[in-house]
């Protein structure tokens, strides 16, 4: 087959690369429905995290259930499934604990840019829909595999309650879909900080009642002002850089919580502002697994549709050019039609 190969920055190949096969028992192959370029590909794309050769790229995905190993039994062939970018067994206590990201057999799955994808750990890692679901129903379902699940559980790590403020710092999809899920989750005010008008245009729509478009102080004192000078009760930090967590802990009240799910990427903590700050941080790799069945029934019953944030369409062949579109900013999320 041909998929996705990222053999340099900003150089992505759709290449000949081996055709997945059933490597162990508890594998799955899926023959994929869609695929899609990820923000956090682009630290990749873009070269802040070093490599040494080639690397097959993708780690979304939705499709149908090829082949099983002989010790699957929760899927079988001819299923629509979505799983998560880690594999899991979903049987440790960390995955017990809801936290299938950190479990203690984990894999990342990868090379999902492709028509086909091996995922390892099939029982504890993929979720099938009660039927195959309706094509306008595909991007929205393949958002779960990360992207809304990442912003779900920016907003549930953040301790988002009926009734609160929310601020969402970051305005790529997960920061998007962090106001969906805010929203879903009954928060009142939810401020979305974004200074890109089809992306804030976005952002209403999905639940957003105020934008604030500053950033650094600016945007922080802008929160405060629309806050009565206290900040927020929750406060989802959706992009890993410093500058977006200084803002996402300076724009919540003592006593709040600050859900992170941005790839840190030289973020560093001052203890002693943090220690005076009276402000609770939660994150880390979304674990996509645990809010699946949930957010599955909510795509079927169409009472949210993520898949808004997919705003351009490529065939598979040309998942270069959503590369680039991302990278410029040209698109928030490329879907690929495999």
């Amino acid at each position: 087959m041909r998929g996705a190969v990222l053999n340099a920055p900003r150089d992505i190949r759709f290449v000949e690369r081996e055709d997945p096969r059933i490597m162990q028992p508890s594998d799955a192959i899926i023959r994929m429905s869609a695929a899609c370029v990820c923000g956090s590909d682009l630290w990749d794309y873009r070269g802040a995290n070093p490599f040494t050769e080639p690397r097959p790229m993708g780690h979304e995905y939705c499709g149908i259930v090829e082949e099983v190993g002989s010790a699957v039994s929760s899927v079988r062939p001819g299923q629509f499934v979505i799983g998560s970018f880690f594999a899991s067994d979903n049987t440790c206590p960390n995955c017990r604990n809801g936290y299938q990201t950190s479990c203690i057999h984990k894999e990342l799955v990868g090379g999902a840019q492709a028509p086909f994808l091996r995922v390892p750990l099939a029982d504890g890692t993929l979720v099938a829909t009660p039927e195959i679901p309706a094509a306008h129903l595909l991007p929205s379902l393949l958002a779960l595999s990360d992207v809304m699940g990442t912003g779900w559980f920016a907003a549930d790590a953040a301790n988002v309650q009926p009734g609160a403020t929310v601020v969402v710092v970051g305005d790529g999809a997960v920061g998007l879909l962090g106001v969906l899920s805010a929203k879903q989750m009954g928060a009142e005010r939810i401020i979305a900080m974004s200074s890109h008008e089809p992306r804030q245009k976005l952002a209403r729509e999905f639940g957003a009642t105020d934008i604030v478009a500053e950033r650094g102080d600016e945007g922080i004192a802008r929160v405060k002002d629309l806050t009565d000078g206290i900040g927020a009760d929750s406060v989802l930090e959706c992009v890993g850089t410093p500058d977006a967590m200084r803002q996402a802990i300076k724009s919540t009240r003592p006593g709040g919580s600050v859900g992170y799910v941005g790839v840190p990427h030289g973020v560093q903590l001052d203890g002693a502002e943090l220690f005076y700050a009276h402000v609770r941080l939660h994150g880390g790799p979304a674990p996509v697994r645990r809010f699946l069945p949930k957010l599955i029934d909510l795509v079927c019953q169409e009472k949210i549709n993520p898949g808004k944030v997919f705003d351009m369409t490529l065939p598979l062949e040309q998942v270069a050019e959503g590369y680039r579109a991302m990278d410029e900013r040209r698109a928030i999320k490329a879907i690929l039609t495999v």
